[in-house]
């Protein structure tokens, strides 16, 4: 226990058999269940995790492949069924660091957050350590996140090492949350929705311990990229619509029509003028109204919505 709390740790695992022990055997003595989610391994990681000797282990194991956030929420609907008051996530390949998991449950287990995350841009070393493909790719979807989430206080969106706090897992639909390794941005979106308090915790980034990735950068930012546009706008609808309103919806809704417009007219009249057609200053006049207003409001909205998060940290 933890801070007079029951703790669990989630560790999802695909063909980890050389690092699942190692992962089991740093895992500290407060944690209180140790719940190994083996999606669909085709090497020896159950027998690995099973053989462990922990009896606080116990091994999930899907009959199909599902992805990493699908194996997280089945190992979420295992602590919600035990009534865990903490549950934290570490990956299977022991590339989260065990004594920082205290500072990232401690938090949550004292009611002063409802979800913690890991930081690893925090420190001075993630340039270095962290591989530069890899490094560019979560800045680039950290800051979309920033935009679909609500949360513009927090960064590094990939980290997966995270603690959850039991009265905001009951409340989060876990069968709506993205099943691949967009989960931890969807989580966010999710999150907002219900107003959790969120807040990053230093970690120190660690690589060269046999962990073998199976992120394909190209293919995982184009498509989490497209999850989090179908997010903000759900966010948008759910929060600010429906559960609430707030005027920024129009601000928003303004800015993308007028931005679309003048970008497109901007285009039409650009292509017109190198097939040899003059263009009437009004028009020149027009599009460039069209984007300034456009960029404005779509500021505004995002001015808005920054104060509307402001608190939940």
């Amino acid at each position: 226990m933890l801070e007079g709390k029951t703790v669990a740790v989630v560790v999802p695992a695909y063909n980890e058999e050389r690092l699942i022990a190692e992962t089991i055997a740093g895992i500290p003595e407060f944690v209180d269940r140790i719940l190994v989610v083996d999606d669909h391994s085709r090497d020896a990681t159950v027998e690995r995790a099973r053989a462990a000797g922990d009896a606080r282990v116990e091994v999930l194991v899907h009959e199909k492949n599902q992805g990493v956030g699908a194996a997280i929420v089945t190992g979420y609907k295992r602590a919600l069924a035990e009534r865990v008051d903490v549950t934290a996530v570490m990956a299977g390949d022991n590339q989260m660091d065990p004594a920082e998991l205290e500072s990232l449950a401690g938090p949550v287990a004292r009611g002063e957050l409802d979800y913690a995350k890991a930081n690893r841009l925090f420190t001075g070393q993630a340039w270095q350590l962290i591989p530069r493909h890899r490094y560019l790719g979560n800045a680039v979807l950290s800051l979309f996140t920033k935009i679909a989430s609500g949360y513009w206080h927090v960064a590094d969106s990939q980290a997966g090492f995270t603690a959850l706090g039991l009265p905001m897992l009951e409340l989060l639909d876990l069968d709506r949350i993205y099943r691949s390794y967009g989960f931890p941005n969807d989580m966010l979106v999710h999150l907002n929705v219900w107003n959790a308090r969120v807040r990053d915790i230093p970690s120190r980034p660690i690589y060269g311990v046999g962990e073998k990735s199976g992120i394909k950068v190209r293919k995982v930012v184009p498509r989490i990229s497209w999850l989090l546009v179908k997010g903000f706008f759900w966010r948008m609808r759910e929060k600010y619509v429906i559960r609430d309103f707030h005027p920024l919806v129009f601000f928003y809704m303004l800015g993308f029509v007028m931005s679309s417009l003048g970008l497109a007219l901007g285009i039409f009249e650009t292509v017109l003028r190198f097939l040899g057609h003059g263009i009437p200053p009004a028009t020149i006049v027009l599009v460039a109204l069209l984007l300034i207003s456009g960029s404005q409001f779509t500021l505004f909205g995002m001015w808005f919505d920054m104060e509307s998060n402001k608190d939940l940290r």
